[in-house]
């Protein structure tokens, strides 16, 4: 996985926040969900389209991202993480079969406040 991030402390700080988020979906383990997310967090979802779903509140978006993290017989492949500021982007692709029409591709666009994260934008590459 590379990194692009800044090197000033805000930037350093929100990639070290992205990269422990990310591993939420890679150990598919959300637990450690619970001190990452902010009581305020909005995450707007990669469907269903043209928009997606809008998730408000702490609860919210722990109940969405723990649906995502424990999906039985799908995983994410980590492509970069990246931080500026309290701006970062993470992009992955998600596997759920053998072939490579069985994954897409996308990127979360996170903004973080006093270390958590309190929005989320999920995009995906579509037909």
């Amino acid at each position: 996985m590379t990194h692009g991030s800044f090197t000033d402390p805000e930037s350093r700080a929100t990639e070290a926040l992205l990269q422990r988020f990310n591993q939420v979906f890679l150990s598919h383990d959300p637990a450690p969900l619970q001190d990452l997310v902010a009581d305020d967090c909005v995450i707007e979802n990669t469907q269903p389209a043209p928009d997606g779903s809008r998730h408000v509140g702490k609860a919210a978006c722990l109940d969405l991202w723990t649906k995502i993290a424990t999906m039985p017989d799908a995983y994410f492949e980590p492509e970069s993480i990246i931080a500026r500021g309290d701006r970062g982007e993470i992009r992955w692709r998600l596997i759920w079969g053998p072939d490579v029409t069985d994954s897409v591709r996308g990127v979360n666009l996170m903004r973080v406040r006093d270390g958590l994260i309190v929005e989320a934008q999920g995009y995906v590459k579509g037909n």
